[in-house]
């Protein structure tokens, strides 16, 4: 049995953690580039906790530019087991109002400008993706949310976008009427589907801030707006948070969805066609089931 590291991804309005024990900031180097930033690693009740700004502290990384490869391998590599992916989103259900928070169990993506996959030429690889997130992992955020006096929904289809604009009027009607989507954002792809192909179970809180452009008595999106919004949500994302390692606990056992296990029979290229330089990028990501082949 393992040991049950958290992963935090702070995303619009969240850049730190406060409570760890024995918190540091630390520069993590990956094949795939540089992360986002910095790493702040700790405890909290005794269980692992890594925090990792997705825009950068000053918020310097627009959602295109954020490096999505390297912030997951990065957490991998430091043995993170469960990454909660915290960010901030538009709602297109009146019911879904701005401030509750609603953990995301579909996505759609529109993304186009991002580097998808950690596989591909010299080591190709295919993994499921028809349940993006984890049940156990959202279900533990949607309980720690309610304790923190959270209206949660559980349960959503998040429109990942590719920005850095938000939606026309006509798009919003688009996701909202005829694809039957409940939230928007700008950054839950390609993170949700680097994390299944690194083996780490996943949650997605979305935060809301606004009704995108939809919404005929709340006006289009404007960053002030959302702002106010945001503050108000980082501090109930925090509380959430907080009561992640109680819930989730220090020992880990396999996860009954098989996210731990996504790259089970993935790897399509036969050992013997692989490019040594691919496998050597793979070493923290695939590296449990490329040492056995």
């Amino acid at each position: 049995m393992a040991d049950t590291m958290i992963g935090v991804i702070g995303g619009s309005g969240l850049y730190d953690l406060d409570g760890l024990k024995d918190a540091r900031w630390q520069a993590v180097e990956t094949p795939w580039g540089t992360p986002s930033d910095e790493i702040l690693t700790g405890t909290l009740d005794g269980v692992a906790m890594a925090f990792l700004p997705r825009h950068g502290r000053g918020h310097v990384l627009s959602p295109s530019d954020v490096p999505y490869r390297a912030n997951i391998d990065a957490l991998k590599r430091l043995g993170v087991t469960d990454v909660i992916s915290v960010s901030a989103c538009g709602s297109f259900r009146e019911a879904m109002a701005p401030g509750d928070f609603v953990i995301v169990d579909q996505y759609i993506d529109r993304t186009f400008a991002r580097e998808k996959s950690f596989f591909g030429p010299g080591c190709v690889a295919h993994v499921s993706v028809a349940h993006p997130t984890c049940p156990r992992l959202g279900a533990a955020c949607a309980e720690a949310a309610r304790d923190a006096g959270v209206t949660v929904h559980e349960g959503g289809t998040y429109l990942a976008m590719e920005g850095p604009q938000f939606s026309t009027l006509a798009e919003s009607k688009l996701y909202r009427e005829a694809w039957g989507c409940d939230v928007i954002g700008m950054t839950g792809m390609p993170e949700a589907k680097l994390a299944r192909e690194a083996e780490l179970c996943y949650a997605s809180i979305a935060m809301i801030t606004d009704y995108d452009s939809w919404h005929p008595d709340h006006g289009e999106v404007d960053v002030t707006q959302i702002i106010e919004t945001l503050m108000g949500n980082a501090g109930n994302a925090r509380s959430t948070i907080a009561a992640l390692p109680t819930l989730l606990g220090k020992d880990r056992a396999p996860c009954p969805h098989g996210c731990d296990r996504a790259l089970e029979y993935a790897i399509i290229t036969a050992p013997e066609a692989r490019d040594p330089a691919i496998l050597a990028r793979l070493d923290a990501v695939a590296g449990r089931v490329l040492t056995r082949s």
